[in-house]
């Protein structure tokens, strides 16, 4: 055999070695695994806005740090996504600004669903469901529907919705400035009623009880609250909502909801 004959059947057995070397490698990881298909202002890291005093869903403990049942939600959801998750503490009067600006993937702070949002934004799977309650003395027994605040008091912000949906019900309302002065009032006697959100009543009754108070009735429609997502990230919000799911499955949300409210608040 002619040494330009074995030069050439040497090079193509090399040749097939290396298609067969190439074609039997890893593949590479996919974007996703990091995050990179999902948009993320840092690569490998879910950044999160959230005000930080909003207890107790975003707060500081004694100790100074980031706590509260959103901050563990969204923590949840990082781990089950594989990302680190950074948290950039905003107050809400700028959130949604910085949100649009890209200086953070997501909000965490309790935002409701409403429409004129959802024509701006995208939203997650709720994790939070929580119907607005008219709240009483546990020994009272006059009121058991809104229609039972007809000719009664009830102390509200006149800030709030509450206060429209007190009026609304034909109740009297006195004016207050948050839900501490509400509860004083109503437990002197100086009100027979007070109406909110069922989370600001369990969150009471966890970090306060015995209160001495119930709730009597509640609304129909209640509030669902979600991550909020700018309307680029169809990805992200879509491994989300996966990640939500397999924690709900597995227990977790509703962990975390104990923890913090004595009750599961998330569906």
């Amino acid at each position: 055999m002619s040494r330009r004959r074995i030069t050439a059947l040497v090079l193509a057995a090399t040749a097939a070695l290396t298609l067969s070397a190439c074609s039997s490698a890893s593949p590479e990881p996919s974007a996703s695994a990091g995050g990179d298909d999902y948009g993320l202002t840092t690569e490998g890291t879910l950044t999160v806005a959230t005000e930080g005093t909003y207890r107790p869903f975003t707060f500081h403990d004694e100790t100074g740090r980031l706590v509260g049942f959103d901050v563990e939600i969204a923590e949840a959801v990082a781990d089950k996504l594989g990302l680190e998750i950074a948290f950039e503490e905003t107050q809400w009067d700028a959130i949604f600004a910085g949100l649009d600006a890209g200086r953070f993937d997501v909000i965490a702070n309790q935002v409701s669903i409403n429409p004129e949002r959802e024509e701006k934004y995208l939203f997650s799977e709720p994790y939070t469901v929580s119907p607005g309650v008219i709240v009483v003395l546990e020994d009272d027994d006059s009121i058991s529907s809104f229609d039972d605040l007809a000719g009664k008091t009830t102390a509200q912000s006149l800030t709030s919705n509450w206060y429209e949906l007190a009026q609304a019900s034909g109740a009297t309302v006195e004016a207050v400035e948050g839900w501490a002065q509400a509860v004083a009032l109503l437990q002197q006697g100086r009100v027979d009623a007070t109406i909110n959100d069922n989370l600001t009543f369990l969150d009471y009754e966890t970090s306060e009880g015995p209160t001495g108070l119930k709730i009597a009735a509640e609304t129909d429609d209640p509030a669902y609250n979600a991550f909020a997502l700018t309307k680029d990230k169809d990805a992200l919000v879509e491994a989300i909502d996966g990640a939500l799911a397999e924690l709900r499955e597995e227990g977790v949300l509703a962990e975390i909801s104990e923890k913090y409210f004595g009750a599961d608040v998330t569906e």
